[in-house]
């Protein structure tokens, strides 16, 4: 384990530790104490329950060696988006003109099996490697990366200017863009995909002419621990950083406040 501001990494793992919870960056998903003791040292519910019980339960486990990452491929792609049209304009209010964009890529599409939609992470050489998939189910909060995925390669958009933009979400990315519409390409954009900063390191380190990172992580306990302690590593390597905060819990909701009080998302000039 190596401490990360107020949580915790498994190194070889690729797995957060916050009080007594834990959440797996590659597959997604978590638990609680029991749950990691399980799902990591191969026990039994009642073996794990002792060993958490304290010294005075004789009980011997060997940790399970780091798990291979598994080949990655991208889900199935459905014929059409329409869910994932539906789902995004409709629901979660983002500009037609920015999901046109990223689907016209190929960064965005809907799965063909549950009708997901798929947010796509490519690598410098324009190998696919990471996948991001969210329920376009009617309030379904629903979302994993796909099995073998690469958390430094997570959805982004790398533009000209030296800012880049980080949120713990892909819809937070688009809502935000779609708030923010004015010369937005000239700007990069990352979605951790949760509270890791492995994908804002690797695009720093992809593109050393970003040495202006703005963090727009949530605005919630887990967003501030994270926002703090991505700062300081930073600041530390000599980068400029900078905290926007949404008004409600993320920048999703601020869209969507926006929207249902009719008001026109604000298309200003990101500095």
């Amino acid at each position: 384990m190596k401490r990360s501001g107020s949580e915790l990494e498994w190194a070889g793992h690729h797995v957060t530790i916050r009080a007594n919870q834990f959440y797996d960056q590659y597959g997604g998903g978590g638990g609680t104490a029991i749950d990691f003791v399980k799902k990591y040292f191969g026990a039994s519910f009642q073996d794990a329950v002792q060993m958490l019980l304290g010294p005075s339960i004789a009980v011997e486990l060997i940790a399970l060696p780091p798990r291979a990452r598994p080949e990655f491929s991208l889900p199935p792609k459905n014929e059409n988006m329409r869910r994932v049209y539906a789902y995004l304009l409709k629901q979660r209010c983002i500009d037609r003109t920015v999901l046109d964009y990223f689907a016209h890529k190929h960064l965005i599409y809907e799965s063909a099996d549950y009708h997901n939609v798929v947010f796509v992470g490519v690598a410098e050489d324009g190998t696919l490697r990471h996948a991001h998939k969210r329920s376009t189910a009617s309030n379904s909060g629903w979302r994993q990366n796909q099995a073998g995925s690469e958390a430094a390669y997570a959805f982004h958009h790398i533009g000209t200017s030296g800012s880049i933009y980080a949120f713990e979400a892909p819809i937070d990315l688009l809502s935000f863009i779609s708030m923010y519409q004015k010369d937005w390409q000239q700007h990069s954009y990352v979605a951790l995909c949760g509270v890791s900063d492995e994908a804002l390191t690797h695009q720093l380190s992809a593109h050393e002419n970003l040495r202006e990172v703005v963090l727009c992580l949530d605005n919630d306990q887990a967003g501030h621990a994270a926002t703090e302690r991505i700062t300081q590593a930073l600041r530390d390597k000599g980068y400029s950083v900078s905290i926007l905060q949404s008004q409600s819990k993320d920048w999703s909701q601020d869209l969507e406040n926006l929207s249902s009080q009719e008001v026109a998302p604000c298309r200003l000039t990101l500095s």
